[in-house]
């Protein structure tokens, strides 16, 4: 997640239990490492900012979004 695009919409942490929203309003990971499961793909589907990516670990890859 790249903190310093974060808007603070939410829309992270409300599709996804892998995010939060912090006190001064903005989202935030709860792990250092995320598993690339559906709903962080989501995450990263629905961000407008696209502050949150999902990529493979190994090659680098963008899995999300697309």
């Amino acid at each position: 997640m790249d903190a310093t695009l974060c808007i603070g919409s939410g829309a992270c942490a409300g599709s996804s239990a892998h995010f939060r929203m912090t006190q001064d309003g903005h989202a935030e990971p709860r792990e250092d490492v995320i598993v690339a499961d559906d709903t962080a793909r989501d995450a990263a589907e629905c961000c407008p900012v696209e502050a949150v990516t999902v990529s493979d670990t190994s090659t680098g890859e963008l899995i999300a979004p697309a």
